[in-house]
């Protein structure tokens, strides 16, 4: 029970600052410049290699304690997109928030982004995308909230995203439009947290990663679209867990 506690406190806690741009070594997801390479191919990335705490992973619950309420202070941004070659990019203005008032915490929310197909699977499923929203505090401490999407009913919000989707590596686009309003995520103590990692180059740990249970859903044709344009394959294989616990 103390070796529980404990790591529920560590979960918990302001993780050091890690986030990295888009800088270093030319990498892919595909070939000899591929995952299992990217330790490889800079000293930069040495964790991709040697890490013990790296993601995605298989979401398969080790503990079920009451987690803390996540509060989505979201208020809408206009349309800021970039094709940065491994997935298209929504930058956020100042003003929205992940909250988790029961540990006096606030994460402003950078920025978003997508995978497909999903990166982390449940019970060894994957679902067809994945979106990552990537929260910072003060002190640099990433929260990164993961929500995983299904093929289904077309999705509004992405029907917006998607039709101003940059063309090629490098290229951004803009729009009045807005996405990530408020209401978009409801509260919600239903999801999964472990400690873990960036999931591309240089892969550094020390991550708070949240999996909301609850799915979204996407169109066969807007999920084609995205792979049209970035690419059949954009996640990172699943890692070991290395006795890591995962709470739900």
């Amino acid at each position: 029970m103390t070796r529980v506690l404990l790591f529920i406190a560590l979960l918990l806690l302001p993780f050091q600052s890690i986030y990295a741009g888009e800088t270093g070594a030319h990498w892919t997801y595909e070939g000899e410049q591929g995952p299992e390479h990217w330790g490889d191919l800079s000293p930069d990335y040495s964790f991709c290699k040697e890490g013990k705490n790296q993601s995605p992973v298989d979401l398969v619950a080790d503990l079920h304690p009451e987690l803390p309420e996540l509060i989505f202070q979201y208020h809408g941004t206009p349309v800021h997109e970039t094709h940065n070659g491994h997935s298209i990019q929504l930058k956020v203005q100042p003003g929205s928030f992940l909250e988790i008032p029961e540990r006096n915490q606030r994460f402003a929310l950078l920025q978003g982004h997508f995978h497909s197909p999903s990166e982390h699977t449940v019970d060894g499923e994957h679902f067809a995308m994945e979106i990552h929203l990537v929260h910072s505090n003060e002190d640099g401490a990433l929260v990164v909230v993961g929500i995983m999407i299904e093929e289904g009913e077309e999705d509004p919000m992405l029907n917006r995203i998607w039709s101003f989707m940059p063309e090629k590596p490098g290229d951004t686009t803009e729009s009045p439009l807005t996405v990530f309003e408020a209401g978009i995520l409801p509260p919600t103590r239903d999801y999964f947290a472990y400690s873990g990692s960036l999931t591309t180059p240089p892969c550094s740990e020390g991550v708070k990663w949240l999996v909301l249970r609850k799915t979204l859903t996407a169109s066969a044709q807007q999920i084609a679209r995205f792979k049209e344009k970035v690419g059949r394959f954009t996640n990172r294989p699943v890692q070991d867990n290395n006795a890591r616990l995962i709470l739900d």
